[in-house]
């Protein structure tokens, strides 16, 4: 169950990246990308794995939540195929909301997509970096 949950994790993020990335201007992906549902299915699959991991079904003890206070308690806690499931559907929930929000506010102030592309990449594979250079363009843009 693990496997097939980070696998359609990854897929079902994909449709939405290809969209903002590859057919910025295109309607349909104006239209789809300003749903907030958008993000619902990989958060879906955060929460079951997140209810499984939490309630100790699979076999595993239910979630210690006093070990989110230390650094050592957070590696164990990841430190199985369900915890680091349950850390990447979290990851891909929330790099797709924020990709998504640059997407949309970088339509309003015209961007580029030939700038876009690169940063909603960087945002997709290195979520707050690729966010700091979004934020760090815009800043710019206003200054200028």
């Amino acid at each position: 169950m693990v496997e097939t949950i980070f696998a359609v994790g990854n897929v079902v993020i994909l449709p939405f990246w290809g969209l903002m990335i590859l057919a910025p201007g295109w309607e349909w992906t104006r239209r789809i990308m300003r749903s907030p549902w958008v993000t619902a299915s990989p958060a879906v699959l955060y929460m079951l794995m997140f209810g499984a991991l939490a309630l100790g079904l699979g076999g595993g003890e239910p979630l210690d939540f006093a070990a989110f206070g230390s650094a050592a308690g957070v590696a164990s806690l990841l430190g199985s195929p369900a915890g680091a499931t349950v850390g990447w559907m979290h990851f891909l929930t929330f790099d797709l909301f924020v990709g998504r929000w640059a997407y949309l506010d970088s339509r309003e102030r015209g961007l580029s997509p030939w700038l876009m592309g690169p940063i909603l990449f960087a945002i997709l594979m290195a979520g707050p970096a690729g966010f700091l250079v979004y934020l760090g363009v815009t800043a710019s843009r206003r200054s200028v």
